[in-house]
């Protein structure tokens, strides 16, 4: 089924085996036009837009997946399943739920709990927990060590919901769930690499913390968290 009913592109040999998703389309933009060059836009359907470049050399590409377990979850099974793409790394932004992550921190999410049903209509899984791919986060790691980038290891949480009524809720998330920062798309990418049989890692920059109240501005969240984004380009292929 190519094209899919979101991605128009009818060759799939024109998306990468590996590639880094943003939920922010003009964040994707951002990555083509600051990072790679020989670029080639595939995608444009809903201004989910979409690039090809090479990346020192090496090929990867860079899609966004818009916001949300629904969104992602459509644009990342098209392409494990008929772009025959191999590794997707989100790259995205959390809030954080305790004082020891800062702005700008980068994390890279081990794995993800989350109480969203996602999982369980999509594919029958029944746990509230998903593991990224270990042999991705390895690559990750050693990549973000030889860049001389800290990097947090950490559990995080994935939410359906973005303003609760009840939003005092985190506290009880972080004691017990262990979770350090919220977003809102990893569970349905981690789920849709378990049962694709295909590969899914999680990067994050800390945009803002719900303890201690600070926040990063919307330009700033398109254009300035490069850290992650490096350590995730040098996955090119």
């Amino acid at each position: 089924m190519i094209p899919t009913p979101h991605i128009e592109l009818k060759n799939k040999d024109e998306i990468a085996k590996t590639v880094l998703m943003p939920g922010d389309p003009l964040r994707a933009k951002f990555i083509a036009d600051t990072f790679l060059e020989d670029v080639k836009q595939f995608n444009n359907v809903r201004n989910i837009l979409g690039y090809t470049g090479t990346y020192k050399g090496r090929r990867i590409s860079v899609m966004a997946s818009g916001m949300g377990m629904p969104s992602m979850g459509i644009y990342s099974y098209e392409l494990y399943k008929f772009y025959d793409v191999e590794n997707i790394i989100r790259i995205g932004s959390c809030g954080g739920y305790t004082a020891d992550v800062n702005l700008y921190d980068v994390i890279l999410a081990k794995d993800v709990w989350s109480e969203s049903s996602y999982a369980k209509v999509q594919g029958g899984y029944e746990s509230d927990v998903i593991e990224g791919t270990q042999k991705l986060n390895e690559s990750l790691i050693k990549h973000a060590n030889e860049l001389g980038i800290n990097m947090q290891i950490e559990r995080i949480h994935s939410s359906d919901v973005f303003y609760r009524e009840n939003f005092e809720e985190y506290k009880e998330i972080y004691d017990q769930h262990g979770c350090v920062a919220v977003e809102m798309e990893a569970f349905a990418l981690f789920h849709n690499a378990k049962v694709l049989g295909k590969n899914a890692a999680c990067l994050l920059t800390v945009s803002d913390n719900l303890v201690t109240q600070e926040a990063t501005s919307s330009e700033e969240r398109k254009n300035a968290f490069t850290n992650m984004m490096k350590i995730a380009l040098e996955m090119a292929e």
